[in-house]
């Protein structure tokens, strides 16, 4: 990405720290060894370390089950409408920019709208920015007064959160930005050892804050992890306190350390098999609030970015950008509620679905539960009139599938329940009989049982099929 679009990675490409995100980088911009208290230096992991990794199938069964989840990423910058990286991206002064902390006073108990339409949206769990970059913290911290409750807001806004999700019956997550624009150490402590270490125990208190206060939170996720690495960071400290804290709880890898579940953001990327992975992503083209940001995507590009993330076993975590007050964008709720009514239907195709190797085809997407597969038909088949005298077609739609090895043992169009015909050799399998006009959108899908795991071969199919009349005259 280009860094007009304001991003996160657009960011750590600029500076070079892109690698910061990765394990693999994680000593690429280390500290000198003498400047790193000793717990730092460890290359092994920390005591709780192993023991994470062994309740790690406990404690993400949930998360694995739920799919979908809302983002929100809501703070001061809010208040410019004009993008969540509006302070650096304008330059704009510190100074200045403390004085949107005494405008920005939402309405009392936003989140309730914001946990009600992710219920509504078939979400499961809900992620908040707890502190942004801008080192704005929405909850009641003893260590600054930059924070809700002692500026505009006068309240814990974290505290409503938190309700307003268990009041839904959603599990809470939150996220917390490393990086800091506002903290006076949070540029200098890559090179300044007393900044790093006056920084560092900061950002380790407003954590264990989160943490303690709050009772059982279920994710936690870190953001950008600029300008420390994980070992200026102390991440495996901080994340042994975190589970001291939270036993149950999940984290990301953006800290440095490998962490429970990796992070693709704005794109579909699913990680290697047996490592857990989320996409975040956008509902336009801005993360905060964004007055003149129409880039929305359709209910048919959510649904279809769902299957994919569910197909390669991954979670789909969609954002909303409140308004400063706390509103949701008119639009957002237009996209996430046609969503929501399809998943009441469809959620069979999404939820608790399983990791499976069937591409997407060009007018359809795929998922798999065991030995049964979804077909989530975004484009409807048809045939024009033209074809239809022919003679050759028949007033019905066809769906058909090449190289589907398993045999097929029934069909239905979970709309309806209803049972489709189908027919299947070594090259095809075809639903037939099916109406001419879709019956579900935005897209319609249908379960296929099979005997054994569904396995889409086009290159097998390929090599067996009959080339007529090549090489004759």
């Amino acid at each position: 990405m280009e860094m007009n679009e304001n991003s996160r990675r657009s960011f750590l490409k600029q500076i070079g720290a892109a690698s910061a995100l990765a394990l693999t980088a994680a000593n690429a911009e280390a500290l000198p060894s003498s400047a790193i208290p000793p717990q730092a230096q460890q290359a092994s992991p920390a005591p709780g370390q192993s023991s994470q990794a062994a309740t790690r199938p406990a404690r993400m069964a949930w998360w694995h089950q739920a799919k979908f989840g809302m983002f929100i990423h809501w703070g001061l910058y809010s208040v410019i409408g004009q993008h969540e990286w509006a302070k650096e991206v304008e330059g704009i002064p510190i100074p200045q920019y403390e004085l949107l902390a005494k405008q920005f006073n939402p309405k009392p108990n936003a989140a309730r709208e914001w946990a009600r339409l992710a219920k509504r949206a078939g979400q499961k769990y809900m992620v908040m920015t707890t502190k942004h970059h801008e080192g704005f913290c929405h909850w009641d911290t003893t260590l600054t007064d930059y924070c809700a409750p002692k500026q505009g807001p006068g309240r814990d806004l974290v505290r409503e959160f938190v309700d307003a999700a268990r009041a839904e019956g959603l599990r809470v997550g939150f996220y917390y930005s490393l990086m800091d624009w506002h903290h006076p150490d949070g540029a200098i402590c890559k090179t300044d050892e007393a900044a790093r270490r006056r920084f560092v125990d900061y950002t380790h208190g407003l954590i264990r804050e989160l943490m303690t206060n709050y009772g059982k939170i279920d994710v936690l996720w870190y953001d950008v992890s600029w300008p420390l690495t994980a070992a200026g960071w102390e991440s495996e400290r901080m994340n042994q306190m975190v589970f001291e804290l939270q036993p149950d709880i999940i984290v990301n890898n953006r800290n440095g350390l490998e962490g429970d579940f990796a992070t693709p953001e704005q794109r579909i990327q699913a990680a290697d098999a047996g490592r857990a992975w989320e996409t975040c992503m956008t509902l336009n083209d801005s993360w905060g609030f964004n007055r003149f940001d129409d880039a929305w995507k359709t209910p048919k590009t959510i649904v279809g970015n769902l299957a994919t993330c569910a197909r390669g076993g991954g979670n789909y975590l969609l954002n909303i950008g409140p308004e400063p007050d706390g509103s949701i964008p008119k639009e957002s709720v237009t996209v996430l509620e046609a969503v929501g009514r399809w998943l009441e239907t469809n959620g069979k195709a999404i939820y608790e679905t399983e990791r499976s190797s069937l591409e997407a085809s060009v007018n359809a997407y795929y998922t798999r539960r065991g030995n049964t597969f979804y077909i989530h038909q975004q484009f409807w088949p048809g045939h024009t009139p033209a074809a239809e005298a022919t003679g050759f077609f028949k007033p019905e739609a066809v769906i058909a599938i090449g190289g589907l090895k398993p045999k097929a043992l029934a069909a239905r169009l979970l709309k309806t329940g209803q049972s489709i015909p189908f027919t299947q050799d070594e090259f095809t399998f075809r639903l037939t009989e099916l109406p001419l006009e879709a019956p579900d959108q935005p897209a319609t899908v249908i379960e296929v049982e099979c005997d054994g795991e569904p396995i889409i071969d086009h290159e097998a199919m390929r090599a067996l099929w009959p080339r007529y009349r090549v090489g004759v005259s």
